[in-house]
């Protein structure tokens, strides 16, 4: 049964024959393996064409930013799961990145296309400060949440923000989307009520977008360095095991609210 238009797989990422293996249209071995960094690979792989000096810092710098964070809940999802299946390292690692969602790690994309389409409304000649309010009002009315503002640790300043900021700085980005994520923030306290600060989740992409990063993979920087993340994790587990703790702290702090049988808890 047929579905959709194609009927031929294509791709233009990657082909071999016996003796080459082609990657972009650049030879992997003689071009490729010892010449670029793994984010530049990766962004070759992406794109379909390398990053000049300042994509490379950023992309870097975020990757580097969005790796680790302690006993996140993608973390305790791996470790609780490589806990019960030890030979199973993909598995444990999937099970922290099938967390990534609107509110960890995934609040990237979802930010990003928010700075794109106030991005989009300025190139239709609208100023900055009234498209930021317009925004945020909008989010308030339809009881949103801001993607990428706000964060239970770091009320005040995620330490993160800046430093990418100052990297993309450094870099000679475009600071575009920066300013439109500054923006975003000043409007939020007279609509919201409250200070709502940029955390990591904005900053990505609000430097990334400037270096051209493409819009609709944003979610893929987190994934990819939380699986890093991950990974020393679950090494850590392996040697010193945190997994069934985190089980039995979760099981010892349980309220069960639900109905009891009769006779439920007295001694036989």
């Amino acid at each position: 049964m047929k579905i959709g238009k194609s009927t031929v797989p294509r791709t233009a990422i990657c082909t071999s024959d016996e003796h080459t293996i082609v990657v972009r249209g650049q030879d992997l071995c003689r071009d490729l393996i010892g010449r670029v960094s793994f984010s530049d690979y990766f962004f070759l792989l992406l794109t379909g064409r390398r990053p000049d000096a300042a994509c490379s810092a950023v992309l870097d710098a975020t990757l580097v930013a969005i790796a680790e964070h302690g006993l996140v809940p993608s973390v305790q999802a791996s470790r609780m799961t490589f806990a019960a299946a030890p030979d199973a390292l993909q598995g444990a690692v999937a099970a922290g990145i099938l967390g990534c969602g609107s509110v960890i790690l995934g609040a990237s994309e979802t930010a990003g296309r928010l700075f794109a389409g106030v991005a989009a409304r300025i190139d239709a000649g609208e100023s900055l400060d009234a498209v930021a309010a317009d925004t945020i009002r909008a989010l308030k009315e339809g009881r949103q949440a801001i993607p990428g503002y706000g964060h239970p640790l770091h009320k005040a300043n995620d330490p993160r923000v800046d430093r990418l900021i100052e990297v993309a700085t450094e870099a000679g980005a475009d600071l575009r989307y920066v300013q439109i994520a500054q923006a975003l923030e000043r409007a939020i306290p007279a609509i919201v009520g409250r200070e709502l600060r940029m955390n990591v989740s904005a900053a990505i992409p609000a430097v990334l977008l400037g270096v051209g990063f493409p819009v609709a993979s944003l979610r893929g920087v987190p994934i990819l360095a939380r699986t890093a993340g991950l990974i020393a994790h679950l090494a850590e587990e392996a040697e010193t095991p945190s997994g069934f703790a985190l089980s039995y702290q979760a099981t010892r702090e349980l309220q069960y609210e639900g109905e009891l049988p009769a006779g439920f808890g007295s001694a036989a």
